[in-house]
């Protein structure tokens, strides 16, 4: 959050809200009084497919948490949620629309983009694009960022692009762009993840980590932009997930159902609201909302001067050593993590309290018991190898 408080204009005695960190700001929304806000609203009998607003979630603090951190800092790595059904998860990732600011996206059908020109030349865009190019005329417009949603049924080639049937109509070869392209600048959902099949995965995960990715079809071929905020939910009760891709996630959060009773009563009634009158309940929490869309945004801004100094990196990767972690990616996620935290309490400089913050959903889920053993079972070879080469000498 930003040094200067966040206030609401007072009113005819209305109470004046502040909030010094997005974690207060989280804590006062999920406290709410629910049925105060929504019985000044009626109801509008109007039924649309709008988002449960995302600080009306109950609890699950940890989890609304870390979401915004992947929003402050893609760098972060994603974030994958773990936990039984109906604990809020793909709720809570629908719910991130309304936080998040426009985006220059491609008005063209192919997805063309001024970059292109840039990387390839005017060779690189449709010939529409290139005629616009040449006109002064701009090829993006702003659009609101979107979540991508993957179906679990999808295929390889619907994944990263085929051949377009459209362009082929018309005896042109043009590789279609698939949901990774459609990801660029988004965030790309993946309910039940741990259930998608391996080549689709590997290729979100190639993407993901280089942020851009190739499709060859005979003798046409594309490069595709894919810079997205990979999000992932898995029931641990319907299989486990590969390792290799749980690596690749860097926040871990383990989202358990409610235990307090009045806390389950509360999400009770804020889903019979909802369901009652969508509108009414995402107006009740517009003032919220827009202050962290607000402060996310500045945020995203300040993360650029923030640093964490190396004395207190050091502690934080003996620490990681301690704890029996071999992946690079335990440091990297945390001290990403812990720069987006700080840049979201307006500082710039990463102190021990950001790194106790965010440190479970950093570290959890990354040790492993297989490569313990084996790294065991490997050393007496490797001490005998010594003695022999001793020997030799």
């Amino acid at each position: 959050m930003s040094e200067t408080e966040s206030t609401t204009t007072p009113q005819d005695g209305e109470v004046v809200n502040t909030f010094r960190t997005l974690k207060d700001l989280i804590n006062f929304a999920s406290s709410k009084n629910i049925l105060k806000g929504m019985a000044e609203m009626g109801e509008s009998g109007i039924a649309e497919a709008l988002p449960f607003p995302f600080l009306a979630l109950v609890g699950q603090n940890e989890m609304k948490l870390a979401l915004m951190l992947g929003l402050v800092n893609p760098n972060v790595g994603g974030v994958l949620l773990v936990g039984p059904r109906g604990t809020g998860k793909t709720t809570a990732v629908r719910s991130l629309l309304e936080l998040l600011p426009n985006v220059e996206r491609s008005t063209c059908y192919y997805g063309c983009t001024p970059e292109d020109v840039e990387s390839g030349g005017i060779d690189a865009i449709c010939p529409e694009c290139a005629q616009k190019y040449a006109e002064g005329k701009s090829l993006t417009a702003p659009d609101r960022v979107r979540l991508v949603e993957l179906p679990l049924n999808s295929r390889l080639e619907d994944v990263v692009g085929g051949i377009d049937d459209r362009a082929a109509i018309h005896e042109r070869m043009r590789v279609r762009r698939g949901i990774l392209a459609q990801a660029d600048r988004n965030l790309l959902y993946i309910d039940e993840i741990n259930l998608l099949s391996d080549e689709v995965m590997d290729a979100i995960l190639d993407a993901a980590a280089q942020g851009t990715y190739t499709v060859r079809r005979g003798p046409v071929s594309a490069t595709y932009r894919a810079r997205f905020v990979l999000i992932g939910s898995m029931n641990p009760e319907e299989g486990k997930l590969r390792p290799q891709i749980l690596d690749r996630f860097g926040l871990r959060l383990i989202v358990r159902g409610l235990e307090d009773a009045a806390e389950r009563l509360e999400a009770y009634r804020r889903v019979q609201a909802y369901l009652t009158n969508p509108r009414a309940m995402i107006a009740n929490y517009t003032e919220e909302s827009g202050q962290a869309a607000a402060e996310i945004q500045e945020a995203r801004k300040r993360l650029r001067s923030v640093g964490i100094p190396d004395k207190l990196a050091t502690k934080a990767i003996h620490l990681i050593q301690n704890m029996g972690i071999d992946s690079l990616r335990a440091e990297i996620t945390w001290f990403e993590a812990a720069r987006a935290y700080t840049a979201a309490d307006g500082r710039t400089q990463v102190s021990p309290t950001d790194l106790n913050a965010v440190a479970p959903m950093c570290l959890r889920l990354r040790r492993s018991s297989f490569m313990t053993e084996y790294f065991k079972d490997q050393a007496g070879e490797e001490e005998e190898m010594q003695g022999l080469l001793k020997k030799l000498q």
